[in-house]
């Protein structure tokens, strides 16, 4: 895909950024987060995928007492493997475990492709590609947000290696194209090229935190702000549009039934995200990420679920409400 913009528009966009940077102090980002440091060592696995060779990133963090054991944790879409930083340090350090975090294609320090067919699947397909790299037969894995939407594929298309499955506060609990009409690629494309600074901390503000902001969230909206003032976001722009995409129209709500590892479902109270809210009428808004309602009407969906329901948490536990996260987490892991 070309990304060949007006001489006007080029202007237009250096400037907003221009602007932008000064009023946060951001720095920009390279492409594949070059300049931005990870928690744990930084590995790369080639995958030879869709006829292209892309670097897949990824974190094994070795215990140094191991259980045995090892636990794959998947990102959301506004995030990357680096989120998972207090989750993996307790996980190998106290437990045991040896975690697995990857970047998946067109993520964080992953490659970022001109042109990719995103589905569930092929992201399933890779992950599988990186564990058995690593030798891994076994693995218990947990998703947050679209990470819960990719474990789930994973755990339907490789039972056989999913040895527990832990989603919190995943997305497409619902099927959304219910709801909202149907948007093409090059609509997202260009709701992700308005992203800005202020536009993002705003949507994190209100749809993450309930406006309650503490000084910690700052680094999860300036990894993402921060690509904007990129040379190169176009690409990334373009690669969030295709997994929005990706998002909209491959639910796996219908398919819960046929999970037949043990599953726990962490699912913080607060949380109201939904795709396509701004879409839609107000009447039709309200019905959209009750995630009290999803998280009940999911466990009973999936033959072997429990529910962790957290009051006044919304939808990132691990980051808003850790000690309550991970109390539970071990708990499930260690049966």
């Amino acid at each position: 895909m070309k990304f060949h913009k007006p001489l006007l528009l080029i202007v237009a966009l250096v400037i907003s950024l221009s602007i932008s940077a000064q009023q946060t102090g951001l720095k920009a980002l390279g492409i594949n987060l070059e300049n931005y440091a990870y928690p744990f060592d930084v590995n790369y696995l080639s995958i030879e995928s869709q006829n292209e060779s892309y670097q897949m990133a990824f974190m094994d963090v070795r215990p140094a007492n191991p259980n045995g054991q090892a636990i794959l944790l998947l990102h959301g879409k506004n995030f990357n493997g680096a989120y998972w930083r207090e989750t993996a340090t307790v996980l190998a350090g106290e437990q045991g475990f040896r975690v697995i975090i990857p970047d998946q294609i067109g993520f964080g320090k992953s490659s970022k492709p001109e042109h990719y067919q995103y589905t569930f699947q092929q992201l399933a397909a890779n992950t599988k590609a990186l564990l058995d790299d690593l030798g891994i037969e076994k693995i218990s894995v947990l998703g947050h947000s679209m990470g819960g939407m990719l474990a789930t594929r994973f755990a339907l298309m490789y039972p056989e290696q999913t040895d527990k499955l832990i989603l919190a506060n995943p997305i497409g609990l619902e099927d959304w194209k219910l709801k909202v009409p149907y948007q093409p690629v090059q609509w997202w494309y260009a709701y992700e090229l308005g992203k800005t600074y202020e536009g993002i901390r705003k949507y994190q503000l209100e749809s993450y935190y309930d406006n309650n902001w503490q000084p910690k969230y700052d680094e999860w909206v300036n990894l993402l702000a921060g690509w904007t003032l990129n040379i190169d976001y176009p690409r990334i722009a373009w690669n969030a549009a295709l997994t929005y995409d990706m998002i909209f129209t491959q639910p796996v709500c219908y398919e819960f039934k046929h999970i037949e590892s043990p599953t726990l479902l962490i699912i913080g109270q607060r949380d109201r995200t939904a795709l396509g809210k701004p879409l839609v009428s107000d009447d039709v808004r309200a019905t959209m990420g009750n995630y009290p309602e999803l998280g009940r009407r999911t466990q009973q969906q999936i033959p072997n679920a429990r529910l962790i329901e957290l009051d006044n948490v919304g939808h990132l536990p691990h980051i808003e409400a850790f000690d309550r996260f991970i109390g539970p987490l071990v708990e499930f892991l260690k049966e």
